[in-house]
């Protein structure tokens, strides 16, 4: 027979032999003295009750630490969104000002002159290498016709190639086929603009005797009335000489890039107006807007009393001569 094996008769003999011990020392403890049970109990249960109350505390502080972070993460996905949604606004915003700005100078420059200007906005570009031409919204409903000026409040355009009912095509004059009549303004040489390439132009048929040089400013000679006078095209950037030509080859950077326009004025009508007799060579140059119309000249003053007519007259021719 196995002594290990299992056998309630074993257990309560050894759980006797035990016991008897205990309630020996049990009987003999004074009165006031607690049972020697007690301290290993409670020393067993704060053990239990320590590891308890560590496991408790990790689970609470992981739990609360795990929704913590759910909320951080939530949080922050909605600070992520709100800041898409204000840098969309801020960007609108700024668009919208500047589309102000770009307004509230085309409406002074219109102010500002006597030309009948329609303006309208750049609703497309043309897509060939070869030609460079831009849409326009406005048509014949609008009033417009083939070969009317387009301009801008810094200078020159191009022109009115093709008008359907409600939109255009405009030629700008980088382009190669177009053409517009120019002058240096310096010395009154005349020649033709032509495009060369998408930032430059050419200055053609200018004659070998012209007195032209790199920096002259390059203005509408006003001719037909399509473009007013004087307002500039753009300035001479290089000037060459043929050994055995009749003419000089320039070349011109133009005031407008056509490239970056959103908005353009059609000159409905010049008015004749004479932008020479408003600036000067030195004040041309984008933009013209800030240039206000000159100020009225002043009448003469009369003449002293008892001066004959005609010496008034004649001290007037005197000043202008001056």
């Amino acid at each position: 027979m196995n002594f290990f094996a299992f056998d309630i008769r074993k257990a309560l003999i050894v759980l006797i032999v035990i016991a008897l011990p205990l309630l020996s020392i049990n009987m003999k403890r004074s009165p006031g003295e607690e049972p020697w049970y007690r301290k290993p109990i409670s020393a067993t249960a704060s053990v239990i009750q320590g590891g308890y109350s560590s496991f408790t505390s990790g689970v609470r502080s992981t739990t609360s630490m795990y929704l913590k972070l759910i909320g951080i993460k939530k949080r922050n996905q909605e600070l992520l969104h709100e800041n898409e949604s204000l840098r969309a606004q801020l960007a609108a915003i700024t668009e919208l000002k500047l589309e102000n700005e770009r307004l509230t100078k085309l409406l002074d420059f219109k102010k500002s002159t006597q030309m009948s200007l329609l303006g309208a906005k750049v609703i497309a570009r043309d897509l060939s290498p070869d030609h460079y031409a831009i849409r326009i919204n406005r048509g014949y409903r609008h009033g417009l016709r083939k070969l009317q000026g387009v301009i801008t409040v810094e200078g020159v355009v191009g022109y009115v190639l093709k008008v359907d009912a409600e939109s255009s095509q405009v030629l700008v004059l980088t382009d190669r086929s177009a053409a517009i009549d120019g002058i240096v303004q310096r010395t009154r040489a005349r020649g033709l603009i032509s495009g060369k390439n998408q930032t430059t132009c050419r200055l053609r048929y200018l004659e070998r005797a012209d007195d032209v040089a790199a920096g002259d400013m390059i203005v509408t000679s006003g001719l037909q009335g399509y473009f007013p006078k004087g307002f500039p095209i753009g300035r001479l950037t290089s000037v060459r000489k043929t050994d055995y030509g009749i003419s000089q080859e320039a070349e011109v950077a133009p005031i407008v890039n056509p490239a970056n326009l959103e908005e353009v004025f059609i000159v409905m009508n010049a008015g004749h107006e004479d932008f020479n007799e408003r600036f000067g060579d030195t004040d041309f140059g984008p933009p013209l807007l800030s240039k206000a119309n000159p100020e009225p000249v002043a009448a003469p003053a009369p003449a002293a009393a008892g001066a004959p007519a005609g010496a008034a007259s004649a001290a007037a021719a005197g000043g202008g001569e001056e």
